[in-house]
């Protein structure tokens, strides 16, 4: 995709990358690349294309993941069981530096477009392969959705309340692995630079996120037993989680040395003696004894309202938090931090323009850098033609 005139240049300008992509782990990974400056040629099946274009329609129509996770790209349908579109295919990635394929396993390799036959032909191409399970082993045919693997790494295990384990609310082993593909391809690049040669990557959700679980996997290996499940509570820090002020104010704590619990029952609970009482004089004794801790601090912030509350941590540098809800007059999607730092812009899309979070990369200090490119968001097949005539022509 040409840089707009004038645009400063970006750490990928002139990467190409091809990718056989759909969901959310390889888009993920792939818009990461864009917003740096790459060209992403994103393939989709003739039609529909990504299946995450109909995982729902809020977004002016449009499904909010796939608006997330596929700016800045252009889109190609290719009919891959089609001898002449896989030769078109084979056209650009003659032409690529990266590309990125999560079809099913052994797909990749039935249509010619495995590692070892890519880099055979392109020595320089970068190729990354994401999958659910990995390419060996009795789960690598598995249906790996997000779910069944928060399951399968224990995620599951450790979220939600004591009585009632939960899923992460987002799609933690998708993420995981597209960033573990970003980063990889990123690391790969440079060290093309030094040696001239691309290389073969290969990243799997289950392996994203049993490393996210390295906490409760350590812990586990080294006790016995799982942490417990605590909801927003810690299963080895105490006062940790949500507590709630007389007026229904909830506010997060994480109270996690030995001088911010002394200043806390000091400042914020009135009563200094609580730090030294014998339930709570330690970390190890504050965690055995959380039922009764959080009695008492229930009944002082359950006798003041939230905005005193707050002051009084405030003032005591103590460190906490709000629980906020996504929509409403404190909600995520206009948090002052946010707003403070003009965190929010607009991309084209199918639908007109939707909003759209400044990427976390900032090139520069405090925002003032180069911008990271949020191009818009494409209709399926939109570019077929300029592309496949483009790479045609060479």
């Amino acid at each position: 995709m040409p840089d707009p005139a004038g645009d400063p240049a970006l750490p990928l300008d002139g990467v190409l990358v091809v990718a056989c992509e759909q969901a959310v782990a390889a888009p993920l990974a792939t818009r990461h690349l864009a917003d740096l400056g790459a060209r992403v040629i994103k393939v989709e099946r003739p039609g529909r294309g990504d299946f995450a274009r109909d995982y729902d329609t809020v977004v002016g129509g449009l499904s909010s993941h796939f608006v997330w996770l596929n700016r800045g790209k252009e889109s190609v349908t290719l009919d891959l069981k089609d001898p002449d579109a896989i030769a078109d295919l084979h056209r650009i990635l003659a032409r690529a530096d990266v590309f990125v394929q999560n079809f099913a396993p052994g797909a990749a390799e039935r249509l010619g477009l495995g590692a070892e036959d890519l880099r055979r032909e392109h020595p320089r191409l970068v190729h990354c392969s994401i999958s659910g399970y990995g390419s060996a082993g009795p789960y690598r045919d598995a249906k790996a959705y997000d779910l069944l693997i928060q399951a399968e790494t224990g995620l599951v295990t450790m979220t939600g309340t004591p009585e009632h384990p939960a899923k992460a609310g987002i799609p933690a082993a998708d993420i995981g692995a597209g960033m573990y593909a970003f980063s990889g391809i990123l690391a790969a690049l440079y060290e093309r630079e030094r040696t001239g040669e691309g290389t073969a990557l290969e990243v799997s959700l289950f392996d994203a996120l049993s490393e996210w679980m390295g906490f409760p996997l350590t812990y586990a290996a080294g006790a016995g037993r799982a942490p417990q499940r605590a909801g927003t509570s810690h299963p080895a820090i105490a006062p940790y989680g949500s507590f709630t002020a007389g007026d229904g104010t909830e506010v997060v704590l994480a109270i996690q040395n030995e001088r911010e619990w002394v200043r806390f029952c000091a400042a914020v609970l009135g009563d200094e003696g609580i730090a030294t009482d014998e339930r709570f004089a330690t970390g190890s004794a504050r965690v055995e004894h959380r039922p009764a801790l959080h009695t008492v601090i229930d009944a002082v912030l359950g006798g003041l309202d939230g905005e005193e509350v707050v002051a009084r941590l405030v003032r005591a540098d103590i460190a906490h938090a709000r629980r906020r809800d996504l929509v409403g007059d404190d909600g995520v999607l206009t948090h002052p931090q946010h707003l403070a730092r003009d965190r929010w812009r607009t991309v084209g899309s199918p639908a007109g323009e939707v909003p759209a979070l400044v990427p976390p990369i900032g090139l520069g200090r405090g925002g003032t850098g180069r911008p990271l490119r949020m191009g818009p968001v494409p209709d399926v097949g939109e570019h077929t033609d300029a592309v496949l005539s483009e790479f045609r022509k060479n």
